[in-house]
Formats: structure tokens, C-alpha cells, sequence
């Protein structure tokens, strides 16, 4: 646990008293009160589901730890012995001395939400001060120092002010209206100076084009933010208020849907919740399958450093070092020779791996045991797997014990839950999610627990399978079938198969690790395009928002800059594409980011441009050989893409100056590689001859400081200049 620094006099012996009266506490709910991850919560708890192959909780609390929390109250519901054993199993709890933060298990099953478990913290009489709310699949590693000064300080000007909620910019898709990250979009209004929350609405089903702010809010606040692509990272900042709130308002079930909207239009009590945007540090709450999928790729490229599989240690977990290209190994990993481990992948302790397998953008378990000739890509393997060879597992998730016989091959979106077994040469069909349990004969609301008697296991009615052969033959297994058959064509996988709305989600791709199909992309677009009669790209680009439609309204939106969370969600977008989206996906997607921003093509061909140089550079070590080779196979890998952008010399120019301003000030790395990689993009196509001598030319008159690149690079502009002045002689003379 960090130390607090004294600032001295009175104030700091006022800060001292208050710290020791009410230490830094947190409350960290261990159940989700959805069923967006069953089958598989039902023997399992979300909070301990591996995440790279570390349980959930487990960055959560490291996560508090770092920050100076020194008490955390782990609330379990569902599973709850699970949590308490994994607790006592990874350190946190049963060795008081171990850790200098306490991690004490209240555990309650009587509570079905959210709100239920505030009520019982109120009862216990466990939180002394200001404090934490948490849940426990929430990964992040921002600093809680600056959020923490400005709640208290807030509070002592407005006893009022009961929270603080953490957010982030994520602009949702203009084609699904949800982030990255599977959410959906979230409108928000804030005031512009305070950042007060006044408006908060979920567009779940995104039928709703316009937005109904109430007048009141409107003449109470001349000036206020409006915002569409802020992320609710679902970390809050709370006084004991929030509790006795909960306590007082028994309906208050959901902590966003039902508390913060109820407090949002109470104007008798006057509580106030109030935000605070993070930017450079991270914060993500794994939601869904999707989000899952985003938040481990963001571990795996370090993007929540130091919350990364090589530094993080628990209990049983083994140490992992991190090679080239973002791939994790642990020490006791049987590779063989022939065997290829492709970027952004973890291979986990005790896993062989058989002759001529591929594996990429994956991360495999402890314990599995994977055949020759097996692919497996976009995929999360988790621990004593059986693949056998010739297996395919693409873009799917299959948990611990999971057998699959020879040839069988899974497709994209498959969830395989605890044991299951496929058998030779069966086929998975996309999106399919299996149990060897049946669904619960209760009908669970989305905000109720996912509660199951595992030891009952089966239930006495048939098995059934709907997946099929390579001969596409439907299949129906009987309890007398043999698992260890081999007959192809007759046989499929034991266990019960869960219908889309069995989880809560009857449009499966919106919230699937495996990427949205091209046709739906396409439909989408299609969709955004027609919508309102909006008659072509242009039209859709020039579309006013409502707040500027409304002359009566006194509303004035702050506009964001722009261009650069563009750029950014670019990047994002293009990193899945490395991960194994399709181009012409990437393509759609990007189109879809543009129309949202209003954009215009130069401006993708530069965040396309960076996205590519970004990726060389972290596939390059730390040679300047190294990186001109990554970048020379990065731009031949990627450079039809980048042509889809470059159509004209504007277009082309847009890439030079891109160039230009990484080499200054976003990635120094190349500036001395300028005058090499320069002849390579118009050797690849990708810029011309008259981009690169306008550019040169509209150099001439700059400052020294900006004719940099283009005098390291003079001896190709020159080149190019004599080459032109030759071809324009030889149609002179004819």
C-alpha cells in the first residue's frame, strides 16, 4: 500500500485524524445479477473465470491494493463458497500478515441485486467513511489519488454530493450503437464546468434518434455537455450516503437504471452525482463476451500495464515472460519444433503443443494437451483441454476439461461450458452455446442471480445435440451413445444446447468474441444509409444533431476533439483486424467511424497510416533493422487497405504528413528511418510521385525545423525530380 505524503501544518493533522478515523475502504460485489454468461455461470462464478488465465477478482484486487484501499468487502451471493476458497487459495484472505490490505467475504443469499447487496452492507455496519463500489470484473489501473481529493473536497463544500462516477471516452458504432467493448450506447448529460451528471440514459434497443432532456435541466444550465460516446466504467466513488439510500428506497434494484436515474429526478432531496473523465490510464468492466474478447487483447498489448500476465502472480499461478510480437509462454510449455505461436497469444503452464499447429491472437490454458495439425485463432482455451488433431477452433471459448476428438472443428462465437466432449469430425455450428447442465426451469430476470445446484448435474432428459458432421447430417445423441466412438456422421456432442434467449441475448453477434459477420456489417450500413431518408454518404455526413435542430433550445454541446479519438478508435478497430477480422470488415468499420466523426477520406488515410506504423513498431525490437523490416512487411501486408483511402494526391499527401508528425512527436523511433521507408510507400503504390513533390515543394518556404524529412530525403526527391524531367523530354521528342 502507498503512503500518503503529509503537506503539514493544521491541514495535514485534520487529513491525518480523518484517515485514521475512516480508512480507505471498498466494496467489491462478486456477482454480476445477469445471465449474460451462462451456461457457464452456472458452475462457475463470473468473478473467478479466467482472464488471461488469471480469475477475474484477482486484478480487481490487486488493482485496489496499488491503490492505498485497505479494506475491501467481498460481497457473495451465488457460488459464494468458490469466491471465499479462492480468496483463502490466492492470499488474500487467511494471512493477515501477508497483504497490507484486508480483504474480508460478507456473504448474503438472499440478495437477487445490486441493490440488495448495498442494503446488507448497511446492515452489517461495515463502512465507516467515503468509499469504493466496485465490481469484481472490473480491470484498471488509473490512479484513484486525484478522483478521491476531488470527492472529498466536494463534499465538504456540498454534503449533497454523494458520488462520483468514473468514465471515458468510447464512441459508440454508428452501424450497431454499441462500443467496443459490446455495451450499449450511453447519453449523458453534464454540466460543463462541475461535470455534474444531469441527464443518464442506456439506448439499449437504439431505436431512439432524439433525446428528451427536461426543461428544468435545460434553464438550470444554459451550457452543459452532451455526450453519446462516454463509457460507464462502473467504478464509483461513494459517501455512506449511497447506503442509507439504498435502505430508504427498497425499489432501487439496479445501481445505474434504477439508482442513479432515481436520483437524477428527484428534486425534493437534492442528492448529486458527479464525474470524472480518466484519458491516458484504463478502466474496463467485462460486461459480456465481447468485452471479454476486447479487455484480453488489451491485457495481452499491455494497455493495462501493470495489470499484465508478467507481473501479475496469485496463489497457483505461474510465472509467464513475455517474448517478442505481445506472445506470453509459460516456463513448462511443450512446444513443438514445427508448431507456430502467432502474435498477441499466451501458452500456459504445463500445455503441449503437437507438429505443425497454429495458434494465433489465442490465449491457451494451463495443463491442455493440443495434437498436430490443430488451428486455433482469435480463441480462449482454458485449462486441461483435450484438442485432438486436426482440430479448428476459431474466434470461441472453451472451458476447463473441454474435449474435442480428431477433426472436429468449432466455429465462430461457440461457447463450450465445463466437460463437454465433441466428437471426430463434428462441426459446432457458430454461435452455439453448450452445457452438460440443462437451463434452469426458473425464469431469471436480467437482474437476478445466477444461482444452480451443481451437484445435481443432468437432469434426467435426454441429452441432445443440434450440431453436425462435415457432412453437414444433423445429429441426435441418445445416453447410450459412445463418446469414444469414431464413426463420422453419426455422432455430435453430449450436452444440452442453449437457445439465444436462454442467455438473455437473442442477436448473438452483437455480444460474441467472434467478430460481426460481413453480411450484418453490411446490412447495418445499408440501414444507416436509407435511415431518414438520407439519400447517399454525403447527406449522412452533413446530418445535424438534435441539439442543433432545436433554435428554441439554449443548449450549447462542447464539441471533443475530434480527430483525435477518431484516430484512436481506428487503431482499436484496425488491432482487431491484426487479430484476425477480415479487410473488407475492417473496411465497413471504418467507413461506419468516419460517417460518425463526419470525416472526410484523407483523414482516414492518416489514422489508417498511424494504426500500421504503430503496429510495426511494436512488432519490431529495438533495432533499426528490426523496425525497417516490421515496417517493410506491415506496409506490403496492409498497403491495399491503404490504398483504399489514397485515391487521390491529397489523399497520398495526408500519409506524408502523418509520417512527418509520428517522426517528431508520437513515435521518434522512425525518424531516422524517414529516407528509407519513403522510397518503400511509393515503390508499394501507396504514395506517388507527384504527392512526394508537391510535399517537397510546399517545403521550401517552411522553417528550417519542418524541411527535416524532406532533406534527409533529398537524394530520392532528387531522383524522382531528374526521372521526371527525362520523361517529360522523351514526349517532347516525339
Amino acid at each position: 500500500m502507498s503512503q500518503k505524503k503529509s503537506r503539514g501544518g493544521a491541514a495535514a493533522r485534520e487529513d491525518a485524524d480523518e484517515l485514521s478515523r475512516s480508512p480507505l475502504q471498498a466494496v467489491l460485489l462478486a456477482d454480476s445479477f445477469t445471465l449474460k454468461f451462462r451456461p457457464i455461470t452456472l458452475e462457475r462464478p463470473k468473478v473467478l473465470l479466467p482472464l488471461v488465465n488469471v480469475p477475474m477478482i484477482d486484478y480487481t484486487l490487486s488493482w485496489l491494493e496499488t491503490e492505498g484501499v485497505e479494506e475491501v468487502f467481498v460481497f457473495c451471493c451465488a457460488h459464494a463458497q468458490q469466491v471465499k476458497e479462492h480468496l483463502e487459495e490466492a492470499g488474500w484472505t487467511g494471512k493477515p500478515a501477508a497483504r497490507e490490505m484486508a480483504v474480508m467475504a460478507v456473504e448474503s443469499h438472499d440478495a437477487i441485486s445490486a441493490g440488495d447487496a448495498l442494503r446488507v452492507m448497511y446492515g452489517r455496519g461495515l463502512i465507516n467513511g467515503d468509499f469504493v463500489l466496485i465490481s469484481g470484473d472490473t480491470i484498471s489501473n488509473m490512479s484513484l489519488k486525484e478522483v478521491l481529493q476531488e470527492h472529498k473536497d466536494r463534499r465538504k463544500k456540498d454534503p449533497l454530493a454523494v458520488m462520483t462516477m468514473i468514465i471515458k471516452h468510447s464512441k459508440p458504432s454508428i452501424l450497431t450503437h454499441q462500443t467496443r467493448l459490446g455495451n450499449d450506447e450511453i447519453v449523458m448529460a453534464l454540466a460543463s464546468e462541475t461535470k455534474e451528471l444531469l441527464y443518464y440514459e442506456d439506448r439499449a434497443d437504439g431505436s431512439h434518434l432524439c433525446v428528451t432532456i427536461d426543461k428544468d435541466i435545460l434553464a438550470n444550465n444554459p451550457t452543459l455537455q452532451l455526450h453519446n460516446n462516454m463509457e460507464d466504467c462502473y467504478i464509483d466513488i461513494c459517501s455512506p450516503d449511497v447506503l442509507s439510500l439504498f435502505t430508504d428506497n427498497f425499489d432501487y434494484q439496479h445501481l445505474r437504471r434504477h439508482f442513479v436515474k432515481g436520483l437524477l429526478v428527484d428534486d425534493i432531496m437534492g442528492y448529486k452525482i458527479y464525474t470524472h473523465e480518466i484519458h491516458s490510464s484504463y478502466a474496463a468492466r467485462i460486461d459480456n463476451f465481447r468485452s471479454y474478447d476486447a479487455v484480453s487483447k488489451d491485457i495481452i498489448q499491455r494497455w493495462t500495464y501493470p495489470m499484465v500476465p508478467d507481473v501479475l502472480s496469485f496463489g497457483n499461478c505461474h510465472e509467464m515472460k513475455l517474448h517478442r510480437q505481445g506472445i506470453y509462454k509459460a516456463s513448462d510449455v511443450t512446444l513443438s519444433h514445427s508448431a507456430q505461436i502467432g502474435a498477441n497469444s499466451v501458452i500456459g503452464n504445463a500445455t503441449s503443443i503437437g507438429e505443425q499447429c497454429k495458434i494465433s491472437n489465442s490465449v491457451i490454458g494451463e495443463g491442455c494437451s493440443i495434437g498436430k495439425n490443430v488451428l486455433i485463432h482469435g480463441s480462449y482455451i482454458w485449462d486441461n483441454v483435450i484438442i485432438e488433431d486436426g482440430c479448428k477452433v476459431s474466434n470461441s471459448l472453451v472451458c476447463d476439461d473441454v474435449h474435442l476428438r480428431a477433426g472436429a472443428i468449432v466455429e465462430p462465437g461457440c461457447i463450450l461450458s465445463f466437460k463437454i466432449k465433441v466428437r471426430k469430425n463434428v462441426v459446432v455450428p457458430a454461435y452455439s452455446k453448450v452445457s452438460l447442465l440443462d437451463k434452469p426451469s426458473n425464469e431469471d430476470s436480467d437482474e437476478e442471480l445466477e444461482y444452480a445446484d451443481t451437484n445435481s448435474g443432468v437432469t434426467d432428459s435426454a441429452p441432445f445435440s443440434s450440431t453436425r458432421s462435415n457432412a453437414d447430417h444433423p445429429t441426435i445423441l441418445s445416453e447410450d451413445d459412445d463418446l469414444g466412438a469414431s464413426e463420422t456422421g453419426t455422432s455430435g456432442v453430449l450436452g444440452y444446447i442453449w437457445a439465444s434467449g436462454d442467455t438473455g441475448n437473442l442477436e448473438e453477434w452483437r455480444q460474441s468474441i467472434a467478430p460481426i459477420p460481413k453480411e450484418k456489417l453490411q446490412e447495418l450500413q445499408h440501414a444507416v444509409s436509407v435511415d431518414g431518408d438520407v439519400g447517399s454518404e454525403e447527406d449522412l455526413n452533413n446530418r445535424p444533431f438534435e441539439a442543433d435542430r432545436d433554435n428554441d433550445s439554449e443548449i450549447n454541446v462542447i464539441e471533443d476533439d475530434d480527430y483525435t479519438k477518431f484516430e484512436k478508435e481506428v487503431e482499436e478497430t484496425f488491432q482487431r483486424a491484426v487479430d484476425g477480422v477480415h479487410q473488407d470488415n475492417l473496411i465497413l468499420e471504418i467507413n461506419a467511424l468516419r460517417l460518425s466523426y463526419s470525416l472526410q477520406h484523407a483523414d482516414c488515410a492518416g489514422a489508417v497510416f498511424y494504426s500500421i506504423m504503430r503496429a510495426a513498431l511494436v512488432a519490431a525490437q529495438s533495432t533499426n533493422d528490426s523496425l525497417l523490416k516490421s515496417t517493410a512487411d506491415a506496409l506490403t501486408k496492409w498497403k491495399d487497405l491503404l490504398r483504399n483511402y489514397t485515391k487521390t494526391v491529397d489523399e497520398e499527401m495526408e500519409i506524408l504528413l502523418k509520417f512527418e508528425e509520428m517522426c517528431q512527436e508520437i513515435t521518434k523511433e522512425f525518424s531516422p528511418l524517414f529516407s528509407k521507408i519513403l522510397p518503400y510507400l511509393y515503390d508499394k503504390e501507396i504514395v506517388s510521385e507527384d504527392a512526394i513533390l508537391r510535399w517537397a515543394e510546399e517545403k521550401e518556404n517552411a522553417d528550417e525545423l519542418d524541411k527535416i524529412f524532406v532533406k534527409q530525403s533529398d537524394v530520392f526527391i532528387q531522383w524522382l525530380k531528374e526521372a521526371e524531367e527525362e520523361d517529360e523530354d522523351d514526349e517532347e521528342e516525339e
